[in-house]
């Protein structure tokens, strides 16, 4: 199991490559994936060549760089060991696994990455938390009665509590689940689009449906919309209920008037869950009206039983150019 290092003696004319030795050669290629793009991936990122020598990789490029490259190698080879997939995200969390960080020694970063306790089980797959930052959310989300996640967009914050809330489901902690969304146009008018009420809504709800698809098999996702165990409505459909043993996320909350946020948290029933998700930089109100999700922060921020997690560009876990996208505008607005 595993793979071993070949260090190549002190005469050696390429003083400056680390070999690799992996037993398992079926593994091999699922590591280096189809047309070599996970360890383009990697090579991108560090500014090493890594190449192919039968069942070796070698690593070139500086000492610090090997070492992070060799680190990475193996944890996504161990992943692999693990029958777990990998995908263009479990490498950039690898990456950042590598970047030392004050105390933490990579081996140490590639453990917490490792630990099973951050993996979040659902009907269809396996979701681990890619960053520190998720990881906090993560673990507050199954700690906390009410949890908010604020950040930029790509970071996890609906994703994470979708899987988080089906995982509930799955396990008998809550009774059903509830998604909702202020109905406020980005920049658009679907007023005019044609058909009912529900064909109106379903536009602003259709990111929830694809998180949901992801985690539920197509005819258990039916089933369970249809019995009303899984919810998806605006915001404005939640004045007068009380929500018990539910677990219930607001998402866009920026675009939750301060009325609506106090009406939404006010809904908050004995033995449920509430996550309310948002971007302070995405907000779509009208002039001059404030963001509900910033005068909650104000508000609540010292109120006990409550946690606010925060994330930022280097939490995007989408494509890496949408963290350099965020990254452009935030230097743009200072």
């Amino acid at each position: 199991m595993g793979f071993s290092a070949i260090t190549p003696p002190p005469s050696s004319q390429d003083a400056r490559e680390t070999l690799l030795e992996f037993p398992d050669n079926r593994l091999l290629i699922d590591l280096c994936g189809e047309f070599d793009r996970n360890l383009a991936q990697i090579e991108h990122k560090l500014s090493v060549h890594i190449l192919r020598r039968g069942n070796q990789l070698a690593v070139v490029g500086s000492a610090e760089t090997q070492t992070q490259a060799a680190g990475v190698l193996q944890h996504l080879y161990q992943r692999l060991e693990a029958q777990k997939p990998i995908e263009a995200g479990d490498i950039e969390a690898a990456l950042r696994a590598t970047e030392l960080g004050e105390g933490t020694s990579v081996d140490d970063q590639l453990e917490m990455f490792a630990n099973g306790l951050y993996e979040i089980r659902t009907r269809k797959k396996h979701v681990e938390p890619r960053t520190e930052a998720q990881k906090a959310y993560v673990r507050n989300l199954f700690e906390h009665e009410m949890a908010f996640g604020i950040g930029p967009a790509g970071t996890g914050k609906t994703y994470l509590a979708v899987a988080v809330g089906v995982t509930m489901l799955i396990n008998g902690q809550v009774d059903k689940i509830l998604l909702s969304r202020p109905a406020v146009e980005a920049g658009e008018r679907l007023g005019f689009l044609p058909g009912d009420m529900k064909d109106k809504i379903d536009p602003y709800m259709q990111p929830l449906y694809d998180a949901l698809n992801d985690f539920l098999p197509a005819k258990q996702l039916v089933k369970l919309l249809e019995d009303k165990r899984i919810e998806i409505a605006p915001l404005a459909f939640m004045r007068g209920r009380t929500l018990s043993n539910a677990f219930v996320v607001l998402d866009e909350a920026q675009n939750a008037t301060t009325m609506q946020m106090k009406m939404f948290l006010t809904r908050l029933g004995q033995g449920s869950r509430m996550v309310i998700t948002g971007d302070r930089s995405q907000v779509d109100l009208p002039r001059g009206m404030p963001s509900g999700l910033q005068d909650a922060e104000k508000i609540l921020g010292d109120v006990s039983g409550i946690s606010f997690n925060y994330f930022t560009s280097k939490d995007v876990v989408r494509h890496p150019l949408v963290a350099r996208v965020i990254e452009a505008y935030e230097k743009a607005e200072l």
